[in-house]
């Protein structure tokens, strides 16, 4: 007789929502008060209107409801930008954002790494491979890892990009990466894949930071 592991209950939009704010209330101070005058000024800007025309109950309505809407998107954008300031310096940081990637995008850690812990990790998706540049000073590592990755797959478009001083930042890092232009189709991206299955892995340690998904902050 089979029987059939039940799988774990999901976390609660609410749960969810409140170590969001835990987190980034630690983060960022005097979240509550930026957050109640943002929804204050919306609430009063079209509830203004509404007395203006003389429709006051239907804009308060819409004014708290948008009120509401507009305090919450703000403050994912508050609660993302605060999880990725948690984990900006770290060892690894980039690979950690780089691994909140989703929808065709595959990325491996530190495919390059030396003592001073100069790194560079591979992100694999329609633009080819993408060596991104981790340290203060990963540039011959990232020369390194295009010659090898040339002999892997020949043809394959390869971008660099770094990531600290001079580059790109933590914050902008998947959008850079998502801008770049589409050069390969789908299964061409799962075949450079596979012929880079044979290069070396190494090890490193990821930060544990709530990573962003979209406008979501997932819990540590």
């Amino acid at each position: 007789m089979s029987m059939k592991l039940q799988e774990p209950d999901k976390q609660k939009w609410y749960v969810q929502l409140k170590e969001t704010y835990g987190f980034t209330a630690k983060e960022v101070s005097f979240l509550w008060l930026r957050l109640l005058a943002i929804f204050a000024l919306t609430f009063a800007v079209i509830f203004g209107i509404g007395i203006a025309i003389g429709l006051k109950v239907l804009f308060g309505i819409l004014g708290f409801g948008t009120g509401l809407l507009v305090t919450t998107y703000i403050f994912g954008k508050i609660a993302e930008k605060a999880a990725y300031s948690s984990i900006e310096g770290q060892v690894g940081a980039a690979a950690s954002v780089l691994n909140a990637l989703r929808g065709g995008w595959f990325t491996t850690p530190a495919v390059g790494i030396d003592k001073n812990q100069n790194m560079v990790h591979r992100v694999v998706g329609r633009p080819g491979i993408i060596l991104v540049g981790e340290g203060a000073r990963p540039g011959a590592l990232i020369a390194e890892q295009r010659k090898a990755h040339v002999r892997f797959a020949p043809g394959v478009p390869i971008h660099e990009l770094f990531v600290g001083e001079g580059g790109t930042t933590i914050l902008a890092l998947q959008k850079t990466v998502r801008k770049l232009p589409k050069s390969l189709r789908p299964a061409e991206v799962t075949d450079v894949r596979r012929r880079l299955e044979a290069l070396p892995k190494n090890a490193i340690p990821i930060p544990k930071g709530p990573m962003p998904q979209g406008r979501k902050v997932t819990r540590r």
